[in-house]
């Protein structure tokens, strides 16, 4: 089992930045595929970025690309998202997930095995 908690969600302007935090605990963190997602109200809930344990790499939405980065932390059992150059269309309940399947990472929530609670994040126009 892993357990997943998401902190640094909150309310930012238009332009700003914010950096969530996903803490990790239970099994060995950096044998896990780490992925962030979200769920705006009323829609599915979406691929963000991933980086992925074998071999390091990392893959965006186009949505994001060049503006978000993923990261991981594997002494502190943590995965972070920096999100630069906000957008009112980034307003979402921001979720970390963990999957071992696979040699990368995936796109699919389906096919991440741990989930945290989520964190809001609402960017204002």
């Amino acid at each position: 089992q892993v357990q997943l908690v998401e902190s640094g969600g909150g309310l930012v302007q238009a332009g700003g930045s914010l950096r969530l935090s996903c803490a990790a605990s239970g099994r060995t963190f950096s044998n896990y595929h780490m992925g962030w997602f979200r769920q705006a109200p009323g829609k599915e809930r979406d691929f963000v970025a991933v980086n992925s344990w074998s071999d390091g790499s990392t893959d965006y939405a186009d949505s994001v690309k060049g503006r978000f980065t993923i990261s991981r932390d594997n002494a502190k059992n943590t995965v972070y998202l920096q999100m630069n150059s906000l957008k009112p269309e980034d307003t979402a309940v921001y979720y970390c997930a963990a999957s071992v399947r696979y040699y990368r990472g995936s796109y699919y929530p389906r096919e991440y095995d741990y989930w945290g609670q989520g964190t809001q994040v609402t960017v204002s126009s």
